[in-house]
């Protein structure tokens, strides 16, 4: 597992995380409520780290949602406050 994977689910463990306005678009159209997107996180399996991606590092995930469907999510880290951000959610089979 990846370190910065890890950080990531340690920071929504404790609850600092943000979730952007484009994941919150996204997932009102795909009608996931956003509890659902932060809590299949812990179950989550790591796809890619982007150590390098613009403007913070990033991780994607594939994760399952309460309901039994599988998703994709992006999650960012960001440094100066030390929180994960939900960047975007996507359904996998879609």
């Amino acid at each position: 597992m990846g370190q910065l994977f890890e950080r990531i689910r340690e920071a929504v463990d404790d609850e600092r995380y943000v979730i952007g306005v484009h994941a919150a678009q996204r997932l009102r159209e795909r009608r996931i409520p956003q509890w659902q997107a932060v809590a299949g996180l812990a179950d989550g399996v790591l796809i890619t780290e982007r150590p390098r991606s613009k403007p913070n590092a990033s991780v994607e995930v594939k994760q399952p949602l309460p309901d039994g469907t599988t998703a994709k999510a992006i999650w960012a880290w960001l440094p100066y406050h030390r929180v994960a951000k939900l960047v975007t959610v996507h359904f996998m089979d879609r």
